[in-house]
């Protein structure tokens, strides 16, 4: 039986309208997500779990993924760690190496990646902010070598010539090495490591104390497949089976990072909307499924994953606006006195998720004054403008795109210090607009439509007198968006995980929010 909807703010105009209960519904139809596939996390089944269905068409798209260059996913280095994970796995393959007859693949393919991987480790660039980056390197790293070079005198592999391989620039075996001594001493495995559990040793992590949850590892197909072993073993935990089963598909096929997304999901395409006075009318199971996820600690991305003050603060803003405030107190416990870590023990400091606590503490100062959050809302709005780089951007570990910070911190001093950041605003839309290019898009590497939704957001929702020139810039990402309608089809993944990932839905929440904004502020949009 369907509940009823709870009737929200309409959307301007009725393709907008209907745009905003498609995503809804496309929600309520993938309760795991949508998103993209990973070059490295499908890599780690091609390499560890041979064995589950669809292993041809995961091989297949990884041959298919490589690059003109070589190398694997996005450019410089963040090609780095989706590189080393498909030539790890395809190396294992040609070789056999324990797992069956060795796989033939065409050898341009393995010389073309060997050879950018080792251009990847040699070259000046810092490795980008990824989660479990430090443990993934040089784990895989040592794969590669112990595959070039096997022992007990068996006969190098053809592609030994590129061994030694180095460490990358900036980048040590300090993090790996403090690991292996923590699990060496017996001690438990940090839930925040379990995402990445597949690159712990292999003969490490069969004695380790680690039950899946709901069937799944860390909310990743890899590391639970690296914790199930060998299916056929006696006692084999089904329910991590059937995980993995879900997470290929019923075809098989390639796999993202991290799924289920659902609570991700649903709190960054509604606040998205929500955020701009474009919230479709969202049934109340979904509304009450997403409250349940909020609990004393706050609310995790997916099961098996730490709670976070991100996904705490985005959800607690979605469902704010969606009629069901919940108490923000759970966000409390990540105020380091400076600004909000996104989980206890945070190494850094993330942007975007002091703008969304920004905004949900902002929005219950104001709504609920009696609860003492103002003043707390006031400092993260003090650390964010003192964050802002000296050209007018914001950049984010979460996000390659400078565009999504921009974007997500300009919102939420927007909604909640306009006068303290309006010199700050006014940068930001500055910077914006000069760094459009000449087709009328943004984008760090290419134009793409959703860093050119980002960029409409900041130039027209800042609340301030128009700048010199947004409009035209608002007409040329207009006619941009219009000749790239199809969203998915022009898919440039970009945000953090182990690898860059699409979160195809939210994406299109961001780009629906640009058009509402164009709407109302006079500009032709639909």
């Amino acid at each position: 039986m369907t509940a009823a909807p709870v009737a929200v703010a309409e959307v301007g105009g009725p393709g907008l309208a209907t745009a905003g209960r498609a995503l809804v519904a496309a929600m309520a139809a993938s309760p795991a997500g949508t998103v993209s596939p990973s070059v490295y996390e499908t890599a780690r089944l091609v390499s560890d779990a041979p064995w589950l269905p669809g292993h041809a068409g995961r091989l297949r798209y990884l041959v298919t993924a490589q690059r003109p260059d070589g190398a694997w996913g996005a450019p410089g280095a963040y090609g780095l760690v989706p590189t080393l994970s498909a030539v790890e796995a395809l190396l294992r393959c040609v070789s056999g190496a324990g797992r069956g007859e060795p796989t033939h693949l065409p050898a341009s393919v393995m010389d073309r990646g060997v050879g950018a991987l080792r251009r990847l480790l040699a070259a000046d660039e810092p490795v980008p902010d990824m989660p479990g980056v430090d443990l993934i390197v040089p784990a895989l790293l040592d794969r590669i070598d112990a595959l070039l070079r096997p022992a007990g005198g068996a006969e190098p592999s053809r592609w030994a010539h590129a061994l030694p391989l180095p460490m990358p620039h900036g980048m040590t075996r300090h993090r790996s090495e403090s690991v292996g001594r923590l699990l060496a001493a017996g001690r438990p495995v940090p839930e925040k490591l379990l995402h990445a559990f597949e690159v712990l040793d292999e003969r490490t992590r069969v004695n380790l104390p680690v039950r899946p949850l709901l069937g799944a590892v860390g909310a990743s197909p890899a590391a639970t497949a690296a914790w199930l072993g060998d299916p056929s073993r006696p006692g084999v935990d089904r329910a991590a089976l059937g995980y993995l089963t879900n997470a290929v598909g019923p075809g098989g096929g390639p796999v993202p990072c991290t799924t289920p997304i659902a609570v991700f999901e649903r709190a960054w395409v509604l606040s998205s909307l929500a955020r701009v006075g474009a919230a479709p009318d969202v049934p109340r199971r979904m509304i009450a499924d997403l409250a349940a996820v909020v609990g004393p600690d706050g609310a995790a991305t997916s099961p098996g994953l730490p709670t976070d003050a991100d996904t705490t603060a985005a959800t607690l803003f979605a469902l704010a606006h969606l009629g069901r405030p919940v108490a923000p107190d759970s966000l409390l416990a990540y105020d380091t006195g400076a600004h909000f870590c996104t989980w206890r023990g945070e190494d850094g400091a993330s942007v975007t998720t002091n703008a969304h606590v920004l905004e949900a503490l902002g929005w219950h100062a104001r709504h609920q004054p009696g609860r003492p959050h103002a003043d707390v809302a006031r400092r993260v709005a003090g650390w964010l403008i003192d964050g802002q780089l000296p050209d007018g951007r914001w950049t984010d570990r979460w996000h390659a795109s400078p565009y999504y910070a921009t974007s997500a911190v300009a919102a939420a001093l927007v909604g909640y210090a306009p006068e303290a950041a309006a010199a700050a605003l006014d940068r930001a839309v500055d910077w914006v607009r000069d760094t459009q290019r000449a087709d009328g898009s943004w984008g760090l590497w290419d134009g793409t439509p959703e860093e050119t939704a980002y960029a409409v957001q900041v130039l027209l929702g800042n609340g301030r007198p128009p700048r010199p020139g947004v409009g035209a810039a608002v007409r040329r990402a207009l006619a941009f968006l219009d000749d790239h309608d199809d969203v998915t089809g022009h898919a440039a993944p970009l945000w953090h995980d182990k690898d860059l990932y699409h979160p195809m839905l939210i994406v299109r929440a961001a780009v629906l929010a640009a058009r509402h904004l164009a709407r109302l502020s006079g500009h032709i949009g639909h």
